[in-house]
């Protein structure tokens, strides 16, 4: 059974992400210990609510310096919604910008739709050989709850590389809804509270680890 860490820097719901991995088949800690979160076999990383606050709670538990740390052994890492957002180089909310953790470039903006936040079930277009949906259904709903995200990826790998694998989902406009990048993924979707697809996505995840 895989040992996991949900990394716990005040944000993200994390009881319920626990219980979801728990149930997924992994030995689940929540915890901000940094050597815990260095060597476990697969790292969590949630978040709910304002990405300036995340951010700021993420550096708050040298969470930056644990991920960061992780990807150079190449030690897997999962981000959730704003968990995800931080990932990329900077979010703007209010006209105010915050420094992400830059493993990905791309900004975080408002989404252009009608109703915001975007809450609810949606459909996601996951490109071909992803891992996370392997055996997911294409039509199958997963949940969501935000109102910004990423309009446009930008990264491209070198030559002779693995590419990312971005999923996109649509509200009011195209924005990324998953991202398989080597040892990190991350998902703008709860998996934890997408039932029977969110939980085989965690299991799917888990079986990279």
């Amino acid at each position: 059974m895989p040992s996991v860490v949900i990394l716990d820097y005040g944000s993200g719901n994390l009881r319920s992400a626990e219980r979801a991995v728990e149930r997924a088949g992994a030995d689940v800690a929540v915890t901000a210990d940094p050597h815990a979160a260095v060597e476990a076999d697969g790292l969590v990383v949630p978040g709910v609510g304002a990405f300036s606050a995340c951010a700021e709670g993420l550096r708050s538990v040298q969470g930056d310096r644990i991920v960061g740390k992780r990807l150079a052994g190449g030690r897997p890492v999962l981000g959730i919604c704003v968990g995800m957002q931080i990932l990329f180089d900077r979010g703007v909310e209010h006209g105010v910008e915050t420094e992400g953790t830059g493993e990905w470039p791309g900004t975080v903006e408002r989404l252009h739709a009608d109703i915001l936040p975007h809450m609810g079930w949606n459909t996601v277009r996951a490109p071909g050989g992803s891992r996370l949906f392997d055996g997911i259904d294409p039509d199958e709903r997963f949940y969501f709850v935000h109102s910004y995200a990423v309009r446009e990826w930008t990264l491209r790998s070198e030559l002779g590389s693995a590419q990312p694998l971005v999923t996109w989902a649509r509200h009011g406009e195209d924005f990324v809804a998953a991202v398989e990048n080597g040892a990190l993924s991350a998902t703008q979707f709860h998996p934890e509270k997408s039932g029977d697809a969110g939980a085989q996505l965690l299991r799917n995840w888990l079986g990279t680890l």
